[in-house]
């Protein structure tokens, strides 16, 4: 494939390291084209799965003779079909995921990043790749292509997203749940400033439509941290709301709150088995994409 048009958040040598690995799913995908991914129907590909019972109609190729010599009965071979992958990259372009503190990207070009090496690694591999871009409503949307001219679509996309406004993450999942028919990988990249439990009713709702559903969970150090020793006004960056306070008097129930609201958005993940990342901005996104493709790498096989 040609080195893709340079972008901010585009790294050609990052690419290149990261397309030793694979873009897998941990659950069977149904396409229109061979690719590398197991489908929920059974094919002819080299990879045996079981033995079912001869009926009418059947390809009589695929009978088993030594299975009919030992029990004088007719028993077709199943194989694995493997299936190309439509993958929707879903951004959330809400103000808080412009938050910076220091030196570290924003939260929002750290997603862009992430979203444009997953996109090139599906594409580079023969699968379909979407983008949607969302605020207090989808912003932008690039229907799910496989080639490269259409890969450049995504990069435009991206290179010209903002954050932007307040944020309608969880009304956005619901109605993509509702509107992606065919079985995908759903990977989103948000800070998830909504409350866990309508996080988690759409989260469930995506997996409930049998998509394998990613959750990268992006936050600054600072967030986790609350390092702040002086009374501080805090920004919403959603709404024109401002609060000042004394960080030693709220320190401790802020992040019993956060550890609170992590521990429930992860455990509801787990119960039905959403891939759930938590990231930090501080972080090498390639070694985050890496670890990621490898885990995923371990679990297809």
């Amino acid at each position: 494939m040609a080195a893709p048009t340079q972008k901010a958040f585009l790294d050609p040598q990052a690419l290149a390291r990261l397309s030793q690995h694979q873009l897998g799913t941990r659950f069977p995908m149904v396409g229109s084209v061979t690719g590398h991914h197991k489908s929920p129907h059974r094919g002819s590909s080299v990879e045996f799965a079981e033995y079912r019972k001869y009926v009418p109609g059947d390809d009589i190729r695929r009978l088993d003779w030594r299975v009919y010599a030992r029990t004088d009965r007719f028993y077709m071979k199943e194989f694995e079909a493997d299936t190309n992958l439509r993958c929707h990259l879903v951004v959330d372009c809400s103000a808080s995921m412009k938050f910076q503190a220091g030196d570290r990207e924003t939260k929002f070009n750290y997603a862009r990043r992430l979203a444009a090496a997953l996109a090139y690694l599906a594409v580079q591999q023969g699968d379909a790749v979407g983008l949607v871009c969302l605020g207090a409503r989808v912003l932008q949307e690039v229907p799910p292509r496989r080639n490269p001219t259409h890969l450049q679509t995504v990069f435009e996309t991206l290179d010209k997203a903002a954050p932007t406004g307040e944020t309608g993450l969880v009304t956005a999942l619901h109605d993509l749940a509702e509107r992606i028919r065919q079985r995908a990988l759903v990977v989103i990249f948000s800070d998830f400033f909504c409350p866990a439990q309508e996080l988690i009713d759409a989260f469930q709702h995506l997996r409930f439509q049998k998509h394998d559903l990613a959750l990268f969970h992006l936050l600054d150090p600072q967030e986790l941290e609350f390092p702040f020793d002086r009374p501080t006004r805090f920004v919403d960056l959603e709404s024109p709301g401002s609060v000042l306070a004394e960080p030693a008097m709220i320190r401790a129930q802020y992040l019993q709150q956060v550890q609170d609201y992590l521990e429930a958005l992860g455990t509801g993940c787990r119960q039905f088995k959403a891939d759930y990342r938590r990231v930090l901005t501080s972080e090498d996104y390639e070694k985050v994409l890496g670890t990621f493709l490898m885990e995923r790498a371990v679990t297809q096989a």
